[in-house]
């Protein structure tokens, strides 16, 4: 359990405020991490590990720095990968392996920062080099770009939406289904009334039937509310957004990358990108953009 959700726990018991939350944190933070509670008293540079009660046993203690210390491990580990643009999209085209950000730092204390093989780096199976981060990401985000000056592919991408838009909701359509069947059920019971087959329940049955009905029929409406109106312009002038966006800013590219990149497959000689568009790939050759290979690896 993590601080935050030590804290949440606390206030859905009514123990803190919102207001006090922060307070809440820092005063937990030390709990878990006060020497105190294993008996050990400090003074200035004096220690005595004995000198007062022991409350928590040693091993559960040691136990809570171990999760303590993980759980910082994972925050600062996922910052870093949300710094890396092609995170879960980069594949090694050796053995198909992720390649993931790392970093490093050099003799002069510049830092570099690269994607490495998984392969390479856990199962040692895949002599993959390494490539520089900003080199490929600023391939792909180019290349994506390009793809979308092509007015032709804003339409086809804009009526692939809409068909895809244009399909029903599974929800909506077993909600409609439950309908019919309701109605239907109904529809019988009146034909057994109007026959004189009534017996004690079947009032409140038909109560029971048409409050079923009324209660289905208002969910399809939210249902069918919830879907958004599209129109072909309004798509496409959104696309037509990415054309003019100055892809400077990490967040623009993320979103570029995110909006339509699939996978990339790293090679020695080329990388394809594949788009989240009828299965289109882009093949790229390293001579095509800088005439060589070699300056793109390389890791400290």
């Amino acid at each position: 359990m993590t601080i935050k959700e030590i804290v949440t726990m606390l206030n859905d018991k009514g123990l803190t405020t919102s207001h006090g939350t922060k307070m809440t944190i820092n005063i937990v933070t030390d709990m878990l991490k006060n020497r105190r509670y294993i008996g050990e008293y400090r003074f200035k540079d004096i220690v005595n590990k004995d000198g007062i009660p022991r409350i928590v046993p040693q091993e559960l203690f040691d136990r809570v720095q171990e999760v303590r210390a993980k759980n910082k491990r994972a925050a600062a580990r996922h910052k870093a990968e949300d710094d890396y643009l092609l995170t879960t999209k980069l594949f090694c085209g050796k053995c198909g392996s992720f390649m993931c950000g790392e970093s490093g730092t050099a003799r002069n204390g510049s830092v570099h920062r690269y994607y490495k093989c998984n392969g390479a780096k856990y199962k040692h199976n895949c002599d993959k080099k390494t490539v520089k981060k900003e080199w490929i990401e600023n391939i792909v985000v180019e290349k994506t770009k390009e793809l979308l000056m092509d007015e032709n592919v804003i339409e086809d991408i804009a009526n692939i939406v809409l068909r895809e838009a244009g399909k029903e909701n599974p929800a909506l359509t077993v909600l409609k289904q439950n309908l019919s069947e309701t109605e239907t059920i109904i529809g019988n019971l009146l034909k057994a009334i109007e026959q004189g087959i009534i017996t004690t329940t079947t009032k409140q049955r038909m109560i029971e039937l048409e409050q079923t009905k009324n209660e289905l029929e208002l969910k399809i409406i939210k249902e069918e509310m919830k879907r958004p109106t599209i129109t072909k312009e309004g798509l496409m002038f959104w696309l037509r957004r990415f054309q003019k966006m100055e892809v400077v800013k990490k967040e623009h590219k993320q979103r570029l990358i995110n909006s339509f990149v699939n996978s990339v497959y790293l090679y020695d000689d080329k990388l394809v990108i594949s788009f989240n568009y009828k299965e289109e790939c882009k093949t790229v050759t390293f001579k095509e953009v800088n005439g060589s290979s070699i300056e793109c690896f390389g890791a400290p």
